[in-house]
């Protein structure tokens, strides 16, 4: 892969050169910080700028646009990192090579009208397009516990610090849609595309310079924009007691989610000696976690820790039938404080070392894992990933064993599942 950044003032463009892919996939991220009201409002912004746009007035109108496009795919996301809310929209299409010369064009054409001139009157949304987008929220709103795994890290994450971005519900809050109107919901609009900090990733096997001119063509973003805030949350202080908490479910399978902050660690442990330790941990099918609590014991159905470094969190999760929640939780208990006492082999380092090394080499197989690890970077001032190999291939056990002493497990929480097999 090349990669190339270009700073073009008012947004930063990322083109990431490869032959692994018969498409072009641009994706456009706005960065503002995170305000847990707009949430909600940000969620529907995204749906009804894809619900119609001004030169195509209906859905209908916007599918047979992208079916003559040769099925352009355009998708949109909202996710949080730290202490940011990132709103993305991306469109996918095949090179013109397998379509047509000039369709890449025509593809980043249709792309920017959908969100550079959106289908508006007098300065408000149209009222029929709002109500679709409300509703499809409101539906995502009471859905939330149907992703049973989902909904109890977020109770953890609430129970873990409420005051903290990490307890925002990124699916929205029901109270807050009655609260958008056609006006408001533009003026969120003009204040993302004037003021949100802007990055755009091109991924493909494509000429620099002639994707360079389309992105300067089809997106003219005119102030420039700075990042306001450090991405990274304020470190989570340990409770002196661990939290229990729990809540039921109408569910035959409880689910387990403990929260363990970070603290004091370096820029170096929180890339290096803590991916390794998480590996150790939870990380897969070699870890600990999996090999005594799951196969050893045989106390869950599944099990595995991952790390959040923008919040300073580990996260375990487990999914476990309720009779075997206290022995679940003294068994993790006991492993994550053997590792801290170093109660683990070189070998296990070597295995963890080479899941990293795959797991990287899988990344070139996916656009947008490829556009998500230099976001990352970018947002995390991350070196080049060569760099981070050589790095990581000399992190030692004494290293890890640092970093393991500065994980605490703060809050564990049970969603109870109370249903029976034979109800």
């Amino acid at each position: 892969m090349d990669y190339i950044k270009k700073d073009l003032g008012s947004y930063n463009l990322h083109m990431i050169n490869t032959e692994k892919f018969k498409t072009i996939t641009v994706k456009v991220v706005f960065h503002t910080p995170i305000i847990k009201q707009e949430i909600t409002k940000r969620n529907v912004l995204a749906d009804v700028l894809l619900q119609s746009s001004k030169k195509y007035n209906s859905k209908r109108d916007l599918i047979i646009a992208a079916e003559e496009l040769y099925s352009v795919d355009i998708a949109n996301n909202n996710q949080r990192l730290g202490n940011y809310i990132l709103t993305s929209f991306n469109f996918q299409v095949l090179m013109d090579k397998y379509t047509e010369e000039g369709n890449l064009d025509k593809a980043f054409e249709f792309f920017s009208e959908i969100l550079l001139k959106p289908d508006v009157e007098d300065k408000k949304f149209k009222t029929d397009k709002l109500e679709i987008a409300k509703n499809n929220a409101l539906i995502a709103i009471n859905s939330i516990k149907e992703n049973a795994t989902g909904y109890c890290l977020t109770k953890m994450a609430e129970v873990y610090d409420q005051n903290s971005p990490i307890s925002y519900r990124m699916v929205g809050y029901s109270e807050d849609l009655d609260m958008i109107t056609e006006n408001n919901l533009y003026e969120t609009y003009q204040k993302m595309i004037n003021n949100d900090y802007i990055d755009i990733f091109v991924v493909g096997n494509f000429n620099n310079r002639e994707v360079l001119a389309l992105v300067k063509k089809y997106f003219k973003f005119k102030s420039i924009k700075k990042k306001k805030a450090s991405y990274y949350l304020k470190e989570h202080i340990p409770r002196k007691k661990r939290l229990f908490a729990g809540e039921e479910i109408d569910n035959t399978q409880s689910k387990l989610g403990i929260a363990c902050s970070l603290n004091k660690l370096t820029d170096y442990e929180r890339n290096y000696p803590l991916v390794l330790a998480n590996l150790i941990l939870g990380g897969g099918v070699d870890s600990k976690l999996f090999k005594d609590v799951r196969e050893r014991n045989s106390l869950c159905y599944t099990i595995r820790s991952f790390v959040n470094k923008l919040d300073s969190l580990l996260v375990i999760t487990a999914g476990i039938d309720r009779e075997n929640y206290p022995k679940t939780v003294n068994l993790i208990t006991r492993n994550l404080n053997d590792l801290k006492k170093g109660k683990f082999s070189d070998r296990d380092i070597e295995i963890a070392k080479e899941f990293y090394y795959t797991s990287i080499e899988e990344l070139e197989e996916d656009e947008y894992r490829i556009i998500a690890e230099f976001m990352m970077e970018e947002i995390m001032g991350l070196a080049p990933i060569v760099e981070r190999l050589k790095k990581m291939s000399k992190v030692n056990k004494r290293e890890i064993v640092r970093v393991l002493k500065k994980i605490t497990m703060d809050t564990v929480f049970l969603l109870e599942g109370v249903k029976h097999e034979e109800d």
